[in-house]
């Protein structure tokens, strides 16, 4: 169970002389507390009285955070923008810690800056009730523990008690059926984790390769953005465990079909890691996929199998580089534009010969609306 912590943000002073009367707003730790009093922590001076009256009461869990919960953080930030005992929301989750946005900007926190805000104990008990009316009207229900779901109820009969599921299991089975919950195995809510609208239990899980392909190549856009962070300027990381912020430097050379990432120091431009991506002889280029593969790599992570195994492109588009045998036996190569639009000097449009009969060797389409 997750170790909990209580902390009073001081609201008023409801007596002139009273040591907070001019903290209002500011946040400290519980040491203990009585039926009238919080006694709390206050630089170096132990055992400071805080009116219950005059407080509200903040009750933190220590552990990762989740996508919409609000954390407080514990430790004194490094960048300015953001202040210690500050609550936030978390707006994305990676290995490393949680970002969340203030005007505007993206902010980032460690998993030991913060703490988990939770409940206190009359919301709990609301909450409670909500998740057991949840349960008891939902159809299916799955327990969520670590990357496993397990079955925990089943009007239909189609879900061993239980019996262990994956995620992707989960996310087909919510979106054929009615009324399907998951408890999180860390948390104290009941969640909804997929949409089960009619329109999605209609959805079909056969694709075409080239509708994987395209899943696939998002899904390494999406992993870019979840393994780093955005300030304005580029994207950075912070790497454990002495912290050392990073920017990412990408290094793309269609020529040799690679992709190198580099994680380099925001000062002192040293090298921390390295990861390469090459695409093989056969296999269709694409600079997406290969960032994604290329961080994983320098992060020290283990790469998707579906990166290193997606389908090839099936269908020519606009901004798609295409490999042709010209007039006198040459491969020639070609960007693909809309019909009509000016071709030669490396253009052929979408319909032409060329493109009909080349193959595709780069579907990065980098600056091409789609």
């Amino acid at each position: 169970m997750a170790k909990t912590k209580k902390y009073v943000r001081i609201k008023k002073a409801s007596g002139s002389r009273y040591w907070y009367t001019d903290k209002i707003g500011e946040v400290f730790e519980v040491a203990r507390e009585d039926n009238a009093d919080y006694v709390v922590y206050n630089g170096s001076i132990d055992g400071c009285l805080v009116a219950k009256e005059d407080a509200e009461l903040i009750v933190t869990e220590k552990r990762p955070a989740e996508v919409g919960e609000r954390v407080l953080i514990t430790e004194k930030p490094v960048r300015k923008d953001y202040e210690i005992y500050e609550p936030v929301t978390v707006d994305n989750v990676n290995i490393y810690g949680v970002e969340s946005y203030k005007n505007g900007r993206p902010i980032f926190l460690n998993h030991y800056e913060y703490e988990v805000i939770v409940s206190n104990e009359v919301k709990n008990e609301e909450a409670d009730e909500m998740n057991k009316m949840l349960v008891d009207q939902a159809k299916t229900v799955f327990e969520r523990k670590d990357d496993k779901y397990f079955g925990y109820k089943s009007r239909l009969g189609d879900i061993v008690i239980g019996g262990a599921y994956s995620y992707a299991f989960v996310v087909h089975y919510a979106k054929t059926n009615e009324d399907v919950v998951i408890i999180p195995g860390d948390v104290n809510t009941v969640t909804t984790p997929v949409c089960t609208t009619e329109a999605e239990r209609l959805w079909k899980p056969e694709k075409t390769a080239q509708e994987r392909r395209d899943e696939i190549v998002e899904q390494a856009k999406a992993d870019v953005e979840e393994l780093s962070n955005y300030d304005g300027i580029g994207r950075y990381v912070i790497l454990e465990p002495l912290g050392n912020a990073c920017d990412i430097e990408f290094i793309i050379n269609r020529d040799k079909r690679t992709v190198v990432c580099l994680l380099k120091g925001i000062n002192s431009s040293k090298i921390y890691a390295r990861g390469i991506a090459k695409a093989a002889p056969d296999d269709c280029f694409n600079e997406h996929i290969g960032e994604a593969i290329a961080l994983h790599r320098a992060l020290g992570l283990e790469v998707p199998d579906e990166y290193l195994n997606a389908p090839q492109p099936t269908e020519v588009r606009v901004g798609d580089v295409v490999a042709y045998r010209g007039f006198y036996k040459t491969i020639d190569y070609v960007t693909v534009v809309a019909d009509g639009e000016p071709t030669g000097g490396g253009r052929a449009a979408l319909t032409s010969i060329a493109v009909k009969h080349g193959k595709i060797i780069d579907d990065s389409r980098t600056g091409v609306g789609e």
